[in-house]
Order: C-alpha cells, then sequence, then structure tokens
C-alpha cells in the first residue's frame, strides 16, 4: 500500500515536471517569436519608409519648378556683370604692370637711351608717322638680334643671352606697357592752317578775348608771344584750364621751390583749340602751360613769325599762337 503511495506521489511529480517544461517552451516560442517580429519591423522602417518619404519630398509642384526659375533668373540679372568686368579689367592690368616691373631698370635705361639717340638724329620737321616708323623699325631689328641669340642662331652679338631673353621680352608682348613706363609718346601730328577770312581794309585785333578769370597785373600778359627759357614743368603734361591757372601755376611754384631749385619767372601758355606751333617735333595741344625760367627772359617770337621761318616751317602760321607773361619772383 505504501508502495502505491509512493509510485502515485513519483507519476504526479513527473506530470508537473513536463508541465513546466512545456509552459518554458511556449513561452520561449513567443518571444522568438515577438524578437522577430520587432526585428522585422526595424527593418523595414530602417531601409523602406526613408526611400519612399524621399521619393515625396522631391516631387515638386509645377508652380514651385516655376518660380524656383524666376528665382535663379533674377539672381543672373542682379550681378555685378560691370563691376566684374572693371575687376578683371584691372587683374589684368595689374599683371601686365608687374610683368614690366620685372624688366630690371638698366633694361629700360639702356632701351631709353637708344631711342633718343634715333629721334634725336632725325630731321625736326618731320611728321609723327616717320618717328613713329624710325621707333618701330629699331624695335624690331633689336627683337630680331635678340631672338636669333636666343636660339643660337648668331655668335657676334654685343649682348648677353641673359640681356637677350630680357631684352625680347621688353620689345615683344610688352612693349606698349613699356613704351608707356618710359614715357614714349609721338602724338598724331597736328597741321594748322590759317584761313584768312578778314574782310578787306578791316584792322587786325591786337587783343582777343581769353577765356578764365581776368589777369592780373602781377603776371605781365603778352598774348601772340613766345618767350624761351628752362622748362620748369614741361607743358606736354602739365595743363591747365585758362592762363590764369597757368600763371598762379607759375607763382605758386616760385613760392614753394627750395633753394637750389630753379623759380619760374616765365609762363607760356597755349590758348588756341586748335594746338600751338613750335618748331621743335612734339604737337603742342590746347591748354598746355609751361614754366620757365631763365636769368635774362629772351623773347622767342612775338605777333607774327618771320617770313623766313615760315619758309622753313610751312605748318607754321602767319599769327604766333602762344601767350607768355615773366613775371618777378
Amino acid at each position: 500500500m505504501e508502495e502505491k503511495q509512493k509510485l502515485k506521489k513519483v507519476e504526479m511529480a513527473r506530470g508537473k515536471w513536463m508541465s513546466y517544461k512545456r509552459t518554458t517552451i511556449v513561452i520561449c516560442s513567443i518571444n522568438i517569436f515577438i524578437a522577430l517580429y520587432v526585428l522585422h519591423s526595424l527593418y523595414t522602417s530602417v531601409y523602406m519608409y526613408p526611400f519612399s518619404d524621399t521619393q515625396r519630398d522631391f516631387r515638386y509642384t509645377p508652380q514651385q519648378i516655376r518660380k524656383m526659375e524666376e528665382s535663379i533668373q533674377l539672381r543672373k540679372q542682379l550681378e555685378p556683370v560691370e563691376l566684374i568686368n572693371v575687376l578683371n579689367g584691372l587683374k589684368n592690368k595689374l599683371s601686365m604692370d608687374e610683368k614690366v616691373q620685372q624688366i630690371p631698370e638698366h633694361i629700360k635705361q639702356k632701351i631709353t637711351d637708344e631711342i633718343l639717340v634715333i629721334l634725336k638724329g632725325m630731321n625736326a620737321n618731320e611728321d609723327a608717322t616717320v618717328l613713329q616708323d624710325a621707333v618701330e623699325s629699331w624695335r624690331r631689328e633689336k627683337l630680331k638680334e635678340a631672338t636669333e641669340l636666343i636660339h643660337e642662331k648668331t655668335s657676334n652679338s654685343t649682348i648677353s643671352l641673359k640681356e637677350a631673353r630680357l631684352l625680347a621680352r621688353a620689345l615683344g608682348d610688352n612693349w606698349a606697357e613699356l613704351s608707356e613706363e618710359i614715357g614714349l609718346w609721338i602724338p598724331v601730328q597736328i597741321i594748322n592752317t590759317e584761313h584768312d577770312d578778314k574782310p578787306e581794309g578791316e584792322e587786325e585785333l591786337d587783343y582777343e578775348v581769353i577765356a578764365g578769370k581776368p589777369l592780373p597785373l602781377q603776371c605781365h600778359t603778352e598774348v601772340h608771344t613766345d618767350y624761351g627759357g628752362d622748362a620748369v614743368r614741361w607743358g606736354l603734361t602739365h595743363h591747365k584750364e585758362s592762363a590764369y591757372d597757368c600763371c598762379m601755376a607759375c607763382l605758386d611754384q616760385a613760392k614753394q621751390a627750395g633753394p637750389n631749385q630753379k623759380k619760374c619767372n616765365i609762363w607760356v601758355y597755349c590758348p588756341s583749340e586748335t594746338g600751338c606751333h613750335s618748331p621743335d617735333i612734339y604737337q603742342h595741344k590746347h591748354q598746355e602751360c609751361w614754366l620757365k625760367y631763365a636769368e635774362n627772359p629772351k623773347l622767342n617770337f612775338k605777333d607774327r613769325y618771320p617770313e623766313s621761318y615760315r619758309n622753313a616751317h610751312p605748318n607754321a602760321p602767319v599769327i604766333v599762337p602762344w601767350m607768355s607773361g615773366v613775371v618777378s619772383v
């Protein structure tokens, strides 16, 4: 009897253990299923949904596309095109200036000296075209000599290889900028032709209307007059609006000049809009103001050019166009 009871207890314990085992298996299965479901959901949300959302975000309407195109066109219209072009031009000019500045001073001086020798050997009455052709011919010959030396086509040159390379660069692409820097300027020839349309029998006026402020007595103004002297300020690059301004410039220079500097005591002004005649090689333009100094001022021309002078200078007008003044300093 006792054995039956023991067996019955063992069977009951075994049944309970089997029940626990089943329960554990079921619970584990459920957990595994839930874990797999969660992983599947995460995979779907990460790899599937963003792609579809991205597609939806970039589907612009025709109205939105039109507005974006108008915005792009408006930005292009508002671009400072002129300012950009000016800046690009400045960059190009600065780069060219740097190239010119890289040429040594002794090369620039040598070029200047040789050009001056050519110009001094020309006739003073030659027109600007002849002078330009002479300088251009010299430039081509010098450039050819330098190029042949660089390519070893000649061996009897008077310049070194290094100097030949510098000359080739200076006389080639950089010639325009270099000409400006060394002050080489040959103006276009101006032929002054006087038209004598004065009615017969009418006296010619000694004085004419002078533009600008009235000249004070200290300027000692003389019309149709040209005085000589040492140039304190070259008129080719010194222009003034009126004869009054030219006289004042002379007086101011005399006041500001140092102890060892020449003080202006002669001013010469060109009031003619067609330019003023001079026997030198330059063409003198309207409003040139020459400041000069002379211990004993010498009168070059007064009122009219002599007939003998006009025979030697066919382009010279009858009346002296300059006006001058000798001031006290």
